[in-house]
């Protein structure tokens, strides 16, 4: 059984480990998971050990790997980065590793564990991300939890001959918690 650091009720949080990396680097060349992320980078099995050594010892990010609970299938990673306890700011990242994992809200109760942890655990006051216009599902999953738009970065990523812009989107601490509220509320009602 795998060590759960944060749980939902259909995924978990823990840490990535050296023994994840396999699946991990295998889910970087997965066609619609670069596009929707812009990776243009190629990667090699060396690189990511030396990624993963680095960001290792790394403490203003947490990095994560996504599991199924019922049955401990790893199926994304999440992060959080940039984390300034002085600001108290971060940014966060997602990405699943299979076609079969998008739609289904797997993602979004990820991004709430995770976002959770920073307002009620690490006391961050925003946490932001940057998402491309053209990743409208992933725009709704964030709107959904809470974020909202600040922002765009025109033309940020050249990807299969045409420019795209950047959306950044926040949330901050108290908008969390009355959406969290909100909804503990809806549920109660019910």
């Amino acid at each position: 059984m795998a060590v759960k650091f944060l749980e939902g009720d259909h995924v978990f949080l823990r840490p990535m480990e050296v023994e994840d990396l396999e699946v991990s680097y295998s889910s970087l060349w997965n066609t619609e998971g670069r596009r929707l992320t812009g990776t243009q980078e190629t990667f090699t099995k060396a690189g990511i050990q030396k990624w993963f050594e680095r960001i290792s010892l790394d403490s203003g990010r947490i990095d994560l790997v996504i599991g199924m609970q019922e049955d401990d299938q790893l199926i994304g990673d999440i992060g959080m980065l940039e984390i300034d306890y002085r600001n108290r700011s971060a940014v966060v990242r997602i990405a699943l590793w299979e076609n079969e994992n998008f739609g289904r809200g797997l993602g979004t109760e990820a991004m709430y564990l995770l976002l959770e942890h920073g307002f009620e655990v690490l006391n961050l006051h925003r946490i932001g991300l940057d998402v491309f216009a053209y990743n409208q599902r992933a725009i709704r999953s964030y709107e959904k939890i809470g974020f909202q738009q600040e922002g765009i970065i025109r033309d940020a990523l050249f990807y299969d001959g045409e420019y795209h812009d950047s959306i950044l989107m926040g949330m901050m601490e108290d908008e969390f918690r009355s959406r969290r509220e909100k909804a503990r509320h809806g549920r109660d009602n019910k």
